[in-house]
């Protein structure tokens, strides 16, 4: 069974592009590092039925295993990823919200708070919600999805669920 997965990146933003969207990069970099495979990359605006659409198609794809999105978990008007994404769940996994807001107020104290990232599975694919900045991405990367996306990480790890079709 390899380890290396199939993982799609999305940037959910009003305002970035290719060339300035750094937490995008930053995912394709470090996912490329960590020895996975970049399924597909894209940036779709704030809207909840274009990123429902994005996400669904992914979800739909067999051959992506991992959708990671970065923006549209704040408060403002605009912010509507965990809105968007909750309804295709098919199972949440409350224990990244958690631990990723555990980690950041390690890094920015009380204002983690205002980060409303979410994951689940999806038709056996994992989808995690993070923040849109890079040190979010950063901290989520390096805190839990290094490890949980590889298939050594013991005693258990989603990589593993998924090459399985567990769910």
């Amino acid at each position: 069974m390899s380890n290396k997965l199939n993982i799609a990146v999305l940037t959910v933003s009003d305002t970035r592009t290719k060339e300035t969207d750094t937490s995008g990069q930053f995912l394709c970099d470090a996912l490329l590092e960590a020895g996975h495979q970049l399924a597909d990359r894209a940036i779709v605006i704030d809207d909840r039925y274009q990123l429902r659409a994005r996400v669904s198609a992914w979800i739909a794809d067999p051959s992506v295993e991992v959708v990671l999105l970065t923006g549209g978990t704040g408060f403002t008007a605009r912010d509507s990823t965990p809105e968007s994404i909750l309804p295709l769940l098919d199972v949440e996994v409350p224990g990244f919200g958690e631990l990723f807001r555990h980690l950041s107020y390690l890094e920015i104290g009380t204002s983690t708070v205002q980060s409303r990232a979410i994951a689940g599975l999806a038709n056996n694919t994992l989808v995690f919600c993070m923040p849109g900045s890079t040190g979010a991405c950063r901290t989520a990367w390096d805190g839990i999805l290094k490890q949980q996306l590889d298939m050594n990480n013991r005693p258990c790890n989603f990589a593993e669920l998924i090459k399985k079709g567990t769910h």
